[in-house]
C-alpha cells in the first residue's frame, strides 16, 4: 500500500523535473550534495523520471536508488571531490559518473557496457494534482508477446492523484512505475538502475484504460481492460507454472557444470539423492532474478535441514564468464549460500539443457522431486510492485516446495 504522507512529500521531487519546476542554486559542497535528487535517466527514446538519494561523508559517497518509494540498488562505494561524484553498483557491474555544479548533477550510469545519460536537481516541492479518475485494481492488457503470451497484468494502487502500478509478464514484472495525475493522464515511471520505463495511463468513456509504455525498445500502445472483459476476448495472462516442461518428466534434468572454484557438480552428484533440488535458471544481468535471489535464499535456510538443495545455472555475458565479478557481488548482496554454477552464455541455454521445452524466461526454476524426476517448472518472478500478486506468487512457490519435501525419499 502507499504510505499517504510519503508519496505526498516525494511528489514534488518527480513533477518539478518533468514540468520544469525551480532548482535550488546549490554548491557542490558536501552538505549541499547530500539529500534527495529528482533525476531524468535518457532511456531510449524516453525520458524517465526517478529519484534518488545521495549521503556524502568526507570523501566518501553513497547513492540509493527507489522502487517506488522503497530504497533500491544502493551502491557498494564511492567517493565525492572537487565536484565529481562516482559511484559503484557491482551486483549490477555499473558505475555513475558525474559532475555536480550548482545544484546540477549531470553525467552517465554505465552497466554492461550501456550508458544511460543521467540529469538532476536538487529541486523545489511542487502541489500535486488535487482529483483523478479512479484506476486502482487490477487491469489485464491483451497483447500477444515473442514469448506466446496473449495478455500481460497490470495492477495499480491509487491514493488520490499518486499512483503505483506495475505491468507483470511470464517473466516477472516491470518494477514499480510512480507518479501523478496531471494534464488528464497519470504519469508514471521506473529507473532504478534498470528497468527504465515510462508509462501514461488515460481513462476511457468505456471503462478501459489507454497506455503508452516507453522503455529502450521504444514505445508501444496498449489498452488495459477490467479482467472479465479481457477474459471475453481471450486475453488471459498466463500460468507462470505452465509454461515451461520438459520432454520427459521421467529422465533427469541432467546439468554439470563448474561452480566458482572450478569444481564440477553435477545432477547425479551424492549430495542431491533423495532431496528436492530447486534448478535455478539465472542471471546477474536480470533484474527479476535479483527479486528472486533473496527469496531462494530464505527457503534454503528455511527448509535445508528438511532435506532442500538449490543449484543455480548462472548464464551470463563472455567477459562476465571470464572474470564473474557481478556474480560474486550478487551472491553477496543477498548472501546466496546455495550452490552457483557458471553455465554458459545466455544465448546457450536450450543448447545446454536441451531436456527443456519452452524456455525463453528469466528467470525459471525447475522443481525437482526426492524421486529426481522434474515435478514442474515456475517461470519468471514478481517484486512487491505486484503487491497481493507478488505475496501470493511467493506463497504458492513455497507450497509447491513443502509438498514435495513432506514425500518420503524412494
Amino acid at each position: 500500500m502507499i504510505r499517504r504522507a510519503g508519496m505526498a512529500m516525494l511528489c514534488g521531487l518527480m513533477n518539478s523535473t518533468t514540468l520544469g519546476g525551480p532548482a535550488l542554486a546549490v554548491a557542490a559542497a558536501p552538505d549541499a550534495v547530500s539529500g534527495r535528487w529528482s533525476a531524468v535517466a535518457t532511456v531510449g527514446e524516453a525520458k524517465v523520471p526517478f529519484r534518488f538519494d545521495l549521503k556524502i561523508d568526507g570523501g566518501a559517497a553513497r547513492g540509493t536508488f527507489f522502487d517506488g518509494v522503497r530504497p533500491a540498488n544502493p551502491s557498494s562505494s564511492g567517493s565525492f571531490a572537487g565536484g565529481r561524484l562516482h559511484l559503484e553498483f557491482p551486483s549490477y557491474a555499473a558505475v555513475i559518473d558525474a559532475t555536480v555544479h550548482d545544484g546540477v548533477l549531470d553525467g552517465d550510469y554505465v552497466a554492461a557496457g550501456r550508458t544511460t545519460h543521467i540529469h538532476a536537481t536538487k529541486a523545489a516541492l511542487a502541489a500535486a494534482a488535487s482529483t483523478a479518475p479512479d484506476i486502482d485494481g487490477e487491469w489485464v492488457i491483451p497483447y500477444h508477446s515473442p514469448k506466446g503470451e496473449t495478455a500481460w497484468r497490470l495492477i495499480v494502487h491509487q491514493t488520490g492523484a499518486r499512483a503505483e502500478a506495475s505491468i507483470l509478464r511470464i517473466d516477472g514484472d516491470t518494477g514499480t512505475l510512480d507518479g501523478d495525475y496531471r494534464d488528464g493522464a497519470f504519469h508514471l515511471s521506473h529507473f532504478a538502475g534498470e528497468r527504465g520505463a515510462t508509462l501514461e495511463i488515460s481513462r476511457t468513456e468505456d471503462d478501459a484504460l489507454s497506455l503508452i509504455l516507453t522503455d529502450s525498445s521504444g514505445a508501444k500502445m496498449l489498452s488495459a481492460l477490467r479482467p472479465a472483459a479481457a477474459a471475453a476476448i481471450g486475453a488471459t495472462p498466463e500460468d507462470p507454472t505452465g509454461h515451461t516442461s520438459v520432454r520427459d518428466p521421467n529422465e533427469p534434468l541432467r546439468f554439470s557444470f563448474p561452480d566458482l572454484s572450478g569444481r564440477v557438480v553435477a545432477q547425479g552428484d551424492a549430495r542431491f539423492k533423495g532431496k528436492v533440488v530447486l534448478v535455478n535458471l539465472m542471471g546477474s544481468w536480470c533484474p527479476n532474478c535479483h527479486d528472486e535471489a533473496p527469496f531462494l535464499q530464505g527457503l534454503y535456510k528455511k527448509y535445508k535441514a528438511k532435506g532442500l538443495e538449490i543449484v543455480a545455472l548462472d548464464f551470463e555475458q563472455p567477459d562476465q564468464l571470464a572474470d564473474p565479478r557481478r556474480l560474486r557481488a550478487f551472491i553477496e548482496r543477498y548472501g546466496v549460500s546455495y550452490t552457483v554454477l557458471l553455465a554458459g552464455q545466455p544465448k546457450e541455454v536450450n543448447e545446454k539443457l536441451p531436456q527443456a521445452v519452452g524456455l525463453n524466461a528469466w528467470p525459471t526454476t525447475f522443481l525437482i522431486g526426492r524421486d529426481g524426476k522434474v515435478r514442474g517448472a515456475h517461470v519468471g518472478f514478481t517484486s512487491p510492485g505486484s503487491g497481493a500478486r507478488d505475496l501470493e506468487t511467493r506463497m504458492a512457490f513455497e507450497k509447491s516446495v513443502t509438498d514435495l519435501l513432506s514425500e518420503a525419499a524412494p
